[in-house]
């Protein structure tokens, strides 16, 4: 596959693929790939999918071909979802402003807590990305940025309101294709992690705002506020979740979502049955997210990474990193396709 870097006015180079392994796998071809979801595919006509292989990247199409083989005859009773949240799930750009993430968006109401806040951030995000502290040492800092700040939350009396109020006038939204995709996977019953350093319960009022409906194969894997009566936050439930720890190792963190939500009709997944599904389709936007999976003795991987932002830099970290990258912050309908693919033997 070759590719070419040509200059854009936008921020982020735009990458131009001339031949698409995606197409040459048969993915835009293959009337086989849509015989699932009549629904999705009227939003998918071929200038989309035009769209959608100039900025896919694939580093080893013979690999992923393999891997879609193996996952697509194992059944979808052994696939699971794994994604990240935050510029993975949600887009990185929205009319040409930064997306905010789930924890970025939070107002407490209370100004002095939230520009406490901000400092711990400044202080401590560089430290976070620095290539010379150990890992033994950086995660001693995640742990205690992470800890500063969820005390700070309870000390400034955050409240449940606060948080709604925060997400009604955040700057946040999904990729287009992300709830069909949820659909999908959620009528055949293959489970959705979502893996979040940030906080559960903001996750799930985004899903309610934005999407306004529950999904009963979604779990949330992040960290979970516990509230009082009146509604101000408490403590946190169970153990810590930052960014260097959230794997499978935290899946007893997680509660189904449908729990959160309110609907408490349908099958639940529990953890256990997770672990014993052992093909993995990993959505991340860094290439750290590649470890939401330890902890997992999968047998086929395929991961999908995001690389939304600064691609000259990173393209070449990310194609070795990941089987597909998209590029640009493109939606999610490229995932929805392959989803369907390796979802077909039950169609």
């Amino acid at each position: 596959m070759s590719y070419r870097l040509r200059s854009s006015s936008s921020s982020s180079s735009i990458i131009d693929i001339e031949c698409s392994a995606l197409s040459k796998l048969g993915f835009f071809r293959n009337s086989r790939v849509w015989c699932c979801s009549q629904n999705t595919k009227t939003k998918m006509d071929k200038e989309e999918d035009h769209h959608l292989a100039k900025f896919t990247v694939i580093n080893d199409p013979l690999s992923l071909n393999h891997k879609i083989a193996a996952i697509r005859n194992a059944g979808p009773s052994k696939l699971q979802v794994i994604a990240d949240f935050d510029a993975t799930l949600t887009r990185y750009w929205i009319n040409g402003q930064r997306g905010q993430s789930s924890h970025g968006l939070l107002q407490q109401g209370n100004p002095e807590f939230d520009a406490k806040r901000q400092a711990l951030l400044q202080y401590y995000h560089p430290l976070e990305f620095s290539p010379t502290i150990p890992l033994e040492e950086k995660t001693k800092l995640m742990e205690e940025w992470w800890g500063k700040t969820h005390g700070l939350l309870i000390e400034g009396g955050l409240t449940y309101d606060a948080i709604k109020n925060s997400v009604a006038n955040a700057n946040i939204a999904f990729r287009d294709g992300v709830v069909e995709l949820f659909e999908f996977l959620e009528e055949r019953d293959v489970p959705v992690l979502i893996f979040s350093a940030g906080l559960a319960d903001i996750i799930e009022e985004v899903l309610r705002q934005k999407v306004h409906r529950s999904f009963m194969n979604i779990k949330i894997v992040s960290n979970r506020m516990l509230f009082d009566d009146s509604g101000h936050l408490v403590s946190f439930k169970g153990k810590l979740i930052h960014s260097l720890n959230k794997n499978e190792h935290a899946l007893d963190m997680a509660a189904p979502l449908h729990d959160q939500l309110g609907d408490n009709d349908g099958p639940v997944t529990d953890n256990a049955s997770v672990k014993q599904r052992t093909n993995v389709l990993l959505l991340g936007d860094h290439i750290g997210d590649l470890g939401m999976s330890d902890g997992l003795n999968y047998e086929n991987r395929i991961s999908v990474g995001f690389l939304n932002d600064n691609i000259e830099k990173n393209l070449e970290s990310y194609r070795n990193s990941f089987d597909i990258v998209y590029l640009n912050d493109t939606p999610m309908w490229g995932v929805v396709k392959l989803a369907t693919e390796l979802c077909s033997v039950e169609c």
